[in-house]
């Protein structure tokens, strides 16, 4: 007999695995479904092309609807040098507000000038909004009622972590609405 059906027979001989038991801690089926959110796809890399082929189109990113108001305050962030600008869309998650923004400012003043250029871009959109910070908090609320803005010194905005708080909204990259 030859060695591969020598091995096939020890194979076959053996007994099949048991079933494990169903663990205590399993989670019962019954629990309600949370809504499916829309994710954007990641971006293959792009691969180095040689000679006589063409380069690769871009992905295309599809953003949800976005107000114009907002769109307007990212540029207006953005102009007045905001750090790490995060957009998340909450309307699934929270009746809050459809959109949370979380930008990054270096001072107090800097806070200052940012809120003030937030103001002015909502009025200019003809959206009324309110603002509440207090002197020396390193914390900035800008309340558009469908948009939230909170503007943080570094140090602040990492005690208070909201990203990892609203982690389950849609981060919407900034890039693409700065080109729209």
């Amino acid at each position: 007999m030859s060695a591969l059906k020598k091995k096939t027979k020890k194979n076959a001989a053996k007994p099949a695995a048991k079933a494990r038991p169903a663990s205590r801690s399993a989670k019962p089926a019954s629990r309600s479904v949370r809504p499916a959110r829309r994710i954007i796809p990641a971006v293959p890399p792009l691969k180095a092309k040689s000679r006589g082929e063409k380069a690769a189109a871009k992905p295309m990113v599809v953003l949800p609807k976005l107000p114009a108001h907002l769109i307007a305050a990212i540029h207006a962030l953005d102009d007045k040098k905001a750090v790490e600008i995060r957009v998340l869309e909450m309307g699934q998650i929270s009746s809050i507000a459809d959109f949370l923004v979380i930008a990054t400012g270096t001072s107090e003043p800097h806070l200052r000038a940012l809120r003030i250029a937030l103001e002015q871009s909502l009025d200019e959109a003809g959206v009324s909004s309110r603002s509440e910070s207090q002197r020396d908090s390193g914390w900035t609320v800008v309340d558009a009622f469908d948009v939230l803005f909170h503007v943080f010194r570094e140090d602040i905005r990492k005690s208070y972590a909201l990203e990892a708080l609203w982690k389950d909204g849609l981060d919407i990259p900034v890039s693409a609405i700065l080109k729209a």
